[in-house]
């Protein structure tokens, strides 16, 4: 299995890139992959994307040493609503401890866990975002209104994880990404004459096309040559992760 990431301020933000993300392995062929963006209306919202990834990085490490320990085994899907039951609870617990207002703690959420030897993935997206598998997108697209995770910390988790709708479970998993809404805005900034180049063909070729797939900086790569040849460059910021399976 090969993982690609990339994440870079766009050129509308000019102090903090608002994204994050994690890739990290919570049991031997299990990975937690998550896509974080801060909400821009919120305040310091690099804050909350970083701080979302900072909780999920921390359980992800418990739950590799516990299986580790305990041999303990769970499915995709108990480790998926395992794992945001968890983030729910200590993001909450932080929020209280450092006395947050709801402002500072939103961000959207495209959280997954990969079974890379079965070749399954469980998939949730809270707020906007972009998922591709194997010749399909899932967009979600909430119309600047996502509903952020930050909004429902003093609810019960069971009850509001129950009426998620924005949930995937994909099978034969061989090609699979998760992006933050960046990615549909590329833009010429050079007022320049350049080749042009449809949105699609930006998502194929990003998520798609597997040209220099050996070489860990693919998806930089392919950001640089669509600027170099097309003269784009997202406007907002930009954070993609990639699977290929072998």
């Amino acid at each position: 299995m090969k993982k690609y990431s990339y994440s870079k301020i766009g050129a509308f933000h000019t102090n903090h890139n608002e994204d994050s993300y994690t890739i990290t392995e919570i049991e031997d062929h299990k990975w937690l992959i998550a896509v974080m963006d801060g909400c821009s209306m919120g305040v310091e919202s690099h804050f909350a994307s970083t701080l979302i990834t900072k909780i999920l990085r921390k359980i992800g490490k418990e739950l590799s040493y516990k299986s580790f320990i305990e041999k303990t085994r769970k499915n995709t899907s108990q480790y998926l609503e395992s794992i945001l039951s968890q983030l729910f609870y200590e993001l909450k617990q932080i929020q209280d401890l450092l006395h947050l207002d709801n402002l500072e703690i939103l961000s959207t959420l495209i959280l997954g866990v990969l079974d890379e030897q079965e070749k399954v993935v469980e998939l949730v997206t809270i707020g906007d975002g972009l998922i591709y598998c194997d010749g399909i997108f899932y967009e979600y697209d909430q119309e600047d209104k996502p509903d952020y995770l930050g909004y429902h910390l003093t609810e019960d988790f069971s009850t509001w994880f129950k009426i998620q709708s924005q949930k995937l479970s994909l099978k034969n998993v061989s090609n699979l990404s998760i992006s933050s809404d960046g990615i549909f805005t590329f833009k010429n900034f050079t007022g320049k004459q350049y080749p042009i180049i449809e949105d699609h063909e930006i998502l194929a070729y990003l998520l798609i096309a597997e040209g220099s797939k050996d070489q860990e900086t693919m998806l930089n790569k392919k950001v640089i040559e669509i600027e170099t040849k097309y003269g784009l460059k997202p406007s907002d910021d930009l954070t993609i992760i990639r699977i290929i399976m072998e």
